[in-house]
């Protein structure tokens, strides 16, 4: 059979159905992207090895369960899960042991290393995108408060006057949209770094 030819989604469901050789298609297909990508956030051979391996065991067992539902977008999906595996590395890391300043060792030298401030960045990128999502649980009032505030950087004065509401009445959704969002981010458990 020529697998260029086979869309990933018919691979998916021939996998599904069965044919485990479907899957070892997908992994040669996507294989190269998938390990640049990781590989670009970690910036070590094993690191990505580990969590290559581990994107596709997290995919087999989805779609062993049945619970895959991506119709035809399986690349996005993967690099998804990928995404949230090199995520879930750097927040485990993240723990790093305490040293002593004493000896050859120097913890500047670790601490001011660029490859931390990329893992800080793209748990920031993280907590921001689950933010944002959560920002659209709020109600429709407070909401768009917070985003005129917040997002577009407006003045309370011009909230006021967009919204036809009091400069009181726009702080007080504001003070709401926050309580409102503390209490989402304790509920979803997403830990917010400095």
């Amino acid at each position: 059979m020529q697998s260029k030819k086979i869309s990933d989604g018919s691979l998916v469901k021939s996998y599904i159905n069965g044919d485990e050789a479907c899957l070892e298609i997908l992994i040669k297909r996507h294989q190269h992207k998938l390990y640049s990508f990781i590989f670009s956030k970690v910036q070590n051979r094993d690191i990505t090895e580990d969590i290559f391996q581990d994107t596709f065991i997290k995919v087999i067992r989805t779609l062993k369960r049945g619970s895959y539902n991506e119709e035809g977008k399986f690349l996005p999906w993967v690099m998804r899960i990928t995404h949230n595996l090199i995520i879930d590395h750097f927040r485990k890391s993240n723990r790093m042991p305490t040293f002593n300043n004493t000896g050859d060792f120097d913890i500047f030298s670790v601490l001011g290393d660029d490859s931390l401030n990329a893992e800080n960045q793209l748990i920031k990128d993280q907590i921001l995108n689950d933010v944002k999502e959560l920002v659209k649980e709020l109600p429709e009032e407070q909401k768009e408060v917070l985003v005129m505030r917040i997002y577009k950087n407006m003045s309370f004065k011009e909230i006021s006057e967009n919204t036809g509401v009091s400069i009181n009445t726009a702080l007080g959704r504001m003070r709401y949209a926050l309580i409102n969002l503390r209490k989402l981010i304790e509920k979803h458990n997403i830990v917010l770094v400095n």
